[in-house]
């Protein structure tokens, strides 16, 4: 989708650059994000209206810190440096950095000390911010000013006024920082005289129009499993070119407890797909037999995926592409990032590809956190249940199930993760959370019923909040819910004797266990 209004955000590793990308999308102006060491062509070719060079745990101070090609000062948009992008601006314009004595982590008093359109709509001179640093500037570079001070630094905001190339020492993304969204409007709207254009309906109209263009006259398979994701891209190919969009649903063998039937019920009350149901559950499983890693497994999945659409898509005319619901997240975890983001993990619908597809892929959510696909959904004209059906991993209860998968232990899994939904939905608990489940551990640990010692496995629940996957923590549900949760798996699902709740946050654990 051709998008003419952009923010380049480069990254240093900072732990909040996924958040940047938020706030600026959150104002209507879409954002990208790049590692820092990306080739200088490749942001020509990006065009960006503004630039944000993010924070990072390195030093600039270090030998081999992260670095930026010099050109980006050259092509006369906006700069905003944030930490780390701060001090690297100041040095390479021939400025000074230093370590400081006077570390400055968390909250901290921050002092305006010059009037500027980043301070529009501000009438304090003095508030709180997020600071995370260990260097300081030292000396200024020439064409630079002081905008702002806090207790320990000196230049904790500066600008060059004339090629607007800001640096702040705080972290205006973060909710601790006062006024943060409000500097960072003032950033994009008065500093680069951009406009709050993207939104979610603008995105649908121009989407659809993307997506006739590219296909043409060809047919495209689309992998549909029932979430918002592939159903969201199976209406947008429906609207671009009606059944030309072949959605196929395959059921793998992976899925939680009649999913198959539940998901195929609603797609086709609700929407008017061309829906294609394939059983493949035997090859799938024959294929797992004695796979324990889970980033193997991922990857049997995904290209076992692949082929069967390639196998079903030679029974369908002039078929050319196949369609996907890949989001952002996916896009950023599947990648290696310099400093921040190494990667996560081979997600099937983005590092789990073989390199040689006879279908050309098409990923039209690629842009997209998931907050904005719940936005299109809305636009869409879904129901809301669906909007709000918790995320549901591509390679499915394989890796909620650590060490190999078998009839039993997806037996046993189906069955507690139902009672850990139910329980959810009873206790007006599912929509609150981002999601809910359960995971089944590869140990048996020793238990009494009744009279009898039993050894058997361990479940554990995983409820997390979120907004979009990127970071997560933890769901502090009530005790008594997760008394009633337990107490039910335990007596209604064979083969359990103990349960667990899972109490780790995202970072430095991911939502999934695998």
């Amino acid at each position: 989708m051709e998008i003419k209004e952009k923010v380049l955000i480069l990254d240093f590793g900072s732990q909040y650059t996924q958040l940047i990308a938020r706030r600026i999308r959150e104002l209507k102006v879409y954002s990208a994000i790049y590692p820092c060491f990306v080739e200088f062509d490749k942001i020509k070719d990006f065009s960006p209206c503004a630039i944000v060079l993010s924070g990072g745990p390195a030093s600039v101070c270090e030998k081999d810190a992260p670095d930026v090609d010099d050109r980006i000062f050259d092509l006369g948009v906006p700069i905003l440096g944030i930490c780390y992008g701060m001090q690297l601006i100041a040095k390479k314009m021939g400025g000074e950095v230093v370590p400081s004595k006077d570390r400055e982590y968390g909250r901290t008093k921050f002092f305006i000390a010059e009037k500027d359109p980043l301070w529009n709509g501000i009438e304090r001179e003095e508030f709180t911010v997020w600071m995370s640093h260990g260097d300081r500037v030292l000396k200024l570079p020439y064409g630079f000013k002081t905008i702002g001070k806090s207790e320990n630094v000196e230049f904790a905001a500066i600008v060059n006024p004339e090629k607007k190339i800001y640096g702040v020492q705080f972290h205006p993304e973060v909710s601790h920082t006062d006024f943060g969204n409000l500097i960072l409007k003032n950033f994009l709207f008065d500093i680069s005289s951009l406009s709050p254009s993207w939104t979610m309906s603008s995105f649908v109209d121009k989407e659809i129009e993307e997506l006739k263009k590219k296909i043409g006259d060809h047919s495209v398979v689309c992998a549909i499993s029932g979430g918002i994701d592939s159903t969201v891209v199976g209406i947008l190919l429906n609207r671009a070119i009606g059944h030309r969009a072949h959605c196929f649903f395959v059921d793998n063998g992976l899925l939680r407890k009649n999913e198959a039937e539940e998901v195929v019920g609603y797609l086709k009350k609700y929407f008017d797909l061309n829906l294609h149901y394939i059983p493949a559950k035997e090859v799938f499983l024959s294929r797992l037999k004695g796979v324990t890693d889970p980033e193997q497994k991922r990857k049997i999945i995904g290209r076992t995926f692949i082929e069967i659409f390639e196998k079903e898509a030679k029974k369908i005319k002039n078929v050319k592409f196949l369609a996907q619901g890949t989001l952002y997240p996916d896009v950023i975890e599947s990648t290696s990032y310099k400093g921040p983001s190494a990667v996560i993990k081979s997600h099937h619908n983005v590092g789990g590809l073989p390199e040689k597809m006879n279908l050309e892929l098409i990923e039209p959510l690629r842009e997209l956190f998931k907050d904005e696909v719940r936005k299109v959904a809305r636009e869409l004209g879904l129901p809301e249940f669906l909007i709000y059906r918790h995320p549901f991993p591509g390679p499915g209860l394989a890796i909620r199930i650590l060490g190999e998968v078998t009839e039993e232990r997806l037996g046993i899994l189906r069955e507690a993760d139902e009672i850990v939904r139910q329980e959810l939905v009873r206790s007006g608990w599912y929509n609150k959370v981002w999601q809910g489940f359960a995971v089944l551990l590869p140990i048996r640990t020793v238990g009494v019923m009744g009279d009898e010692r039993t050894y058997e496995y361990v479940i554990a629940i995983r409820v997390v909040e979120s907004e979009d996957a990127m970071t997560a923590d933890w769901v502090r549900l009530p005790y008594e819910l997760l008394s009633r949760m337990s107490n039910r798996i335990i007596n209604e699902v064979k083969g359990v004797n103990r349960v667990v709740y899972d109490i780790s946050s995202k970072p430095p654990s991911t939502i999934e266990w695998e």
